[in-house]
């Protein structure tokens, strides 16, 4: 039985267990997780915060994260218990090296150690040093910055292997860390600390992986209490009830609801390149099943190219009944179901008015894809392989479409030649946008990325500056002044 947590200083018997069960992936399965009392929760908390000052670097950790003969990886294959708790398939699962999508893309095991190096180098410090020792900071200054004493991460199940990139955050700037994790996916950042802690014995009280039912006001308060700093994922009600039941001395970086898009040049669409740009463009849709905020709701395509924007939604639609074959979407839950049959149905009655226009989708309903002539705003999908694809005469001309959601956009994936991608980029950071990738890597961003536009590892930190005329002073006083 594999239970889900990662508790330092606590034996299995001294914790009460809660069993959630799961069955969306074929094999049924029970995963125990652990549900910690008032006094618990503040003896855990003050372990991580008392051990942190031992915290060491965990390049070691990156290293047989990768390895595939890892037990703890080899728990979270797709074959094995994961995926029925979540009910992904290899297309959407934890980005463990998904080697069918169209780019190969890189998987998150194989993105952390680079995450390492890049994480610090383009994380805001001026220099590398800053986690470390008192490095110049520029005009006479010096300065060394201070993780959290305890930052409590609180994930989200929409995205797998999610946690990954704020624990290896918190672990670089080393903080004392204590993770959420969600009842639809409690087992992958459970995996991830459990392997840590085997191979890294002298960080392993500094990082802890508890649970807590949703809705539970008593333990979610006693943790926040605990927390000088909180990072959140998940909806934008629940970060909201997060904010107000935080001290205002709390740093609070929150992760809400985003909304990306792509962007098709008609330079992508001649007969030759045309297949291979639907077929990247259903490969953001496919994998996570649009569940992140960088998949793709909406493309809009350009107008004037031997394939048009109507043949381009065709091949997509292709493509995503190719998919369906070799990833078949996971069974929807009834609320998800629900939405996606509203979504089909208000696009059939306005299609009803808009001749121009054409759906096409799989009979079984696992894929939908919306044809429309026009991009007058942009429009959130459903979700769950849901897509719509709006023709325009310029790319210039969806500018004004996703001006009103400028405070929720995020990624564009886009397929365009050298001088429209840098064109265009500047009018799309003008609008709101902060990440710009290319088509088949909206959902797999590069390591070390400014998740919405931020720094990772510097809103963790404070900094501690020395300025100069403290060193001056200092020098008068010396044992060797005269």
């Amino acid at each position: 039985m594999i239970r889900a947590g990662y508790l330092p200083g606590f034996a299995d018997d001294d914790v009460d267990w809660q069993t959630l069960s799961f069955d969306r992936g074929g094999s049924p399965v029970e995963i125990p997780v652990p549900s910690l009392s008032q006094e618990q929760i503040a003896a855990l908390s003050d372990r991580v915060r008392i051990a942190r000052a031992r915290k060491a670097e965990n390049a070691a950790g990156h290293a047989d994260c990768r390895d595939r003969r890892c037990r703890h990886r080899q728990a979270a294959r797709p074959q094995r218990s994961v995926p029925a708790a979540d009910g992904r398939t290899a297309a959407g699962h934890y980005g463990l090296r998904c080697r069918n999508g169209p780019a190969r893309p890189d998987g998150i095991s194989e993105n952390l150690p680079q995450a390492a190096a890049h994480q610090i180098s383009g994380g805001g410090f001026p220099q590398p040093g800053l986690p470390r020792r008192f490095p110049a900071a520029g005009k006479g200054r010096i300065a060394k910055a201070h993780g959290p004493d305890l930052l409590l991460h609180v994930w989200a199940g929409n995205v797998p292997g999610l946690p990954l990139w704020s624990f290896v955050s918190g672990l670089l700037v080393k903080a004392g860390a204590i993770g959420k994790v969600p009842s639809a996916e409690p087992l992958f950042a459970s995996l991830f600390a459990q392997l840590l802690a085997e191979i890294e014995p002298e960080i392993a009280d500094c990082f802890a992986v508890v649970w807590w039912k949703g809705g539970d006001p008593d333990s979610e308060m006693a943790f926040l209490k605990e927390a000088d700093t909180v990072i959140a994922y998940g909806g934008n009600e629940a970060l909201t009830a997060l904010r107000q039941n935080l001290p205002v001395t709390t740093r609070f970086l929150a992760h809400g609801h985003k909304v990306s898009f792509g962007l098709v040049s008609k330079n992508a669409l001649d007969t030759k390149k045309a297949p291979e740009t639907a077929r990247k463009a259903a490969w953001d849709i496919v994998r996570y099943d649009q569940q992140g905020c960088y998949s793709p709701h909406m493309f809009v395509v350009e107008r004037g190219a031997r394939v048009s924007p109507r043949d381009f939604a065709r091949y997509v639609a292709s493509e995503l009944a190719a998919f369906q074959h070799r990833f078949p979407n996971r069974a929807l839950s009834i609320a998800e179901a629900g939405d996606v049959a509203a979504w089909r149905q208000a696009e059939e009655m306005r299609l009803l008015s808009n001749a121009g226009s054409e759906l096409m989708s799989d009979p079984d309903g696992a894929w939908s894809v919306v044809y429309d002539d026009s991009a007058e705003t942009l429009a959130p999908s459903a979700l769950n392989r849901t897509i719509r694809i709006a023709a325009v005469d310029t790319l210039e001309h969806a500018i004004p479409a996703i001006s009103p959601f400028k405070p929720f956009l995020q990624t564009v994936g886009i397929a365009a030649a050298p001088e429209e991608l840098f064109s265009h980029s500047a009018l799309l950071g003008e609008a709101g946008v902060t990440r710009i990738s290319a088509l088949g890597r909206m959902t797999a961003p590069e390591a070390g990325w400014h998740h919405d536009g931020r720094f990772s590892l510097l809103d963790l930190v404070t900094l501690t500056e020395i300025e100069a005329t403290a060193e001056t002073a200092a020098e008068s006083l010396a044992p060797y002044a005269d």
